[in-house]
């Protein structure tokens, strides 16, 4: 049995600049080292403004205790 957790990060609202706001590297090698495994990252897509992303979801999982 696993548990799993998603970390939502926010685009950069900067015309064509959609990328994340925050250091996604970062943030996995934070959860890494709190038992964490990535596993995928979701891009989700706006709906205003179609083909650019609304926001990044960064899925982990470990094992349930």
């Amino acid at each position: 049995m696993f548990e799993y957790k998603f970390v939502r990060i926010e685009k950069k609202n900067t015309g064509f600049l959609q990328g994340p706001t925050e250091n996604y590297q970062e943030i996995i090698h934070t959860h890494a080292a709190e038992g964490w495994r990535f596993v995928q990252f979701v891009i989700m897509p706006s709906a205003q403004a179609v083909g650019f992303p609304e926001y990044y979801d960064l899925i982990f999982e470990k094992k349930a205790d």
